[in-house]
């Protein structure tokens, strides 16, 4: 019987001895911290590790309090602005737990106390301002509501981090007006920039016609003096050829000894293409044509008096025409008939050429051309000579 019994105050003392060393052994995970009671008052403040308590007299009230930063988002809370529009705002609150004394001693509820002093400082900070400034100072709105919420939950034993605007819900009537106004303020932007882009589209083109004309302008400019100058070239080189081709004939009558029947013929010949041309109404006959046709006769009559040449038609002489005045004939193309008005003697006549196609011979002399000096035709003899040394063939 006894010794039942000391087996039984065994057990319940090693069962005791349990209880106790499990009481006295708190373990305090990592960012949590445990308030001790003893006897119903504050003792200390268990953190994390092992911590040793008074089972019995010392109480660890659950649960621990946590340290790390938490966020919180509260509901949307109604706000009026200083323009009477109330604006629903929706906050979001980072905060921290410093002391866990006076996070247990100091309010019952700290999440709740932060809530509601959250919506009362935001109605404070709202309602100085109207709503355009709400809803463009988000930053400045932040920045006041942390201050005040760091400044009142401090003996609460938190630390507000950070304090965030999530939403500003204006009423929907504003939001449509707001819509309205955003899209006549984007409307009229838009209508200046396309008029800016008019302006200096125009502007542009009027830059880039005025530099076409000035470059047009002076290409013609250019090009102007390019064809004058080579005109310029061009009439120097038809004078020169003009010049030399003058020189060559000159030389070349000088040097084939023409006589004054050769003349007269080659004068004859020239009438024809004075008459020509549409624009020729009157032909005025030289007063020497009398003269000519006299010649021609004569050279005429000497040829036909050789057997060896063939017979040729007698050419009947002109009637003698004055030589103080030229008459005028009528071209084919004026279809004026009779005489035209007498005109004075042809200005620049020479009167050795006259007496020599006359036959009266001498000298003819013309002007300097080239380097040669005027002078005799060589060869010219008397009117009754035979021409081209007898030849019917050149006749």
């Amino acid at each position: 019987m006894s010794t039942l019994v000391l087996i039984i105050l065994l057990v319940v003392f090693v069962a005791l001895v349990i209880v106790v060393i499990s009481r006295s052994i708190r373990i305090v995970p990592q960012a949590r911290a445990g308030i001790v009671e003893r006897f119903g008052r504050y003792h200390r403040t268990l953190y994390p590790g092992l911590n040793i308590v008074t089972p019995i007299v010392d109480r660890v009230l659950l649960p621990l309090v946590d340290m790390r930063e938490r966020v919180v988002n509260f509901p949307p809370a109604p706000a009026i602005t200083r323009d009477n529009l109330v604006v629903h705002i929706d906050t979001v609150i980072y905060f921290q737990v410093t002391d866990p004394k006076a996070a247990t001693y100091e309010i019952a509820d700290y999440i709740v106390g932060v809530e509601q002093l959250t919506v009362t400082t935001l109605r404070n900070v709202v309602g100085g301002m109207d709503l355009e400034t709400a809803l463009t100072s988000r930053e400045q709105i932040n920045t006041e509501l942390r201050h005040v919420l760091d400044d009142a939950t401090g003996k609460w034993g938190l630390r507000v981090g950070r304090v965030e605007l999530r939403a500003i819900e204006p009423p929907p009537s504003i939001k449509d007006s707001m819509e309205k106004q955003m899209r006549a303020d984007r409307d009229k932007r838009a209508a200046i920039l396309s008029a800016e882009g008019s302006k200096q589209s125009a502007i542009l083109t009027a830059e880039g016609e005025r530099q076409a004309a000035v470059l047009k302008a002076s290409g013609e400019s250019e090009a102007m003096v390019l064809r004058a100058e080579a005109e310029a070239k061009a009439q120097a080189a038809r004078a020169r050829g003009q010049a030399e081709a003058i020189t060559t004939v000159f030389k070349a009558i000088h040097d084939g000894n023409p006589d004054q029947r050769l003349l007269a013929y080659q004068y004859m010949q020239m009438l024809p293409q004075i008459a020509q041309g549409d624009a020729n109404k009157v032909w005025i006959v030289p007063s020497e044509i009398g003269k000519a046709l006299e010649g021609i006769g004569g050279l005429l009559g000497a040829t036909s008096d050789r057997s060896s040449a063939p017979t040729l038609p007698s050419v009947p002489s002109a009637p003698p025409v004055p030589s103080a005045s030229a008459s005028a004939v009528p071209s084919p193309n004026s279809g004026v008939s009779g005489p035209g008005p007498e005109l004075d003697p042809p200005i620049g006549r020479h009167a050795s050429l006259e007496g020599w196609l006359a036959g009266g011979g001498g000298p003819v002399h013309d002007g300097a051309v080239g380097d040669h000096e005027g002078g005799p035709v060589p060869g010219t003899g008397d009117a009754g000579t035979p021409p081209f040394n007898d030849d019917p063939s050149l006749v």
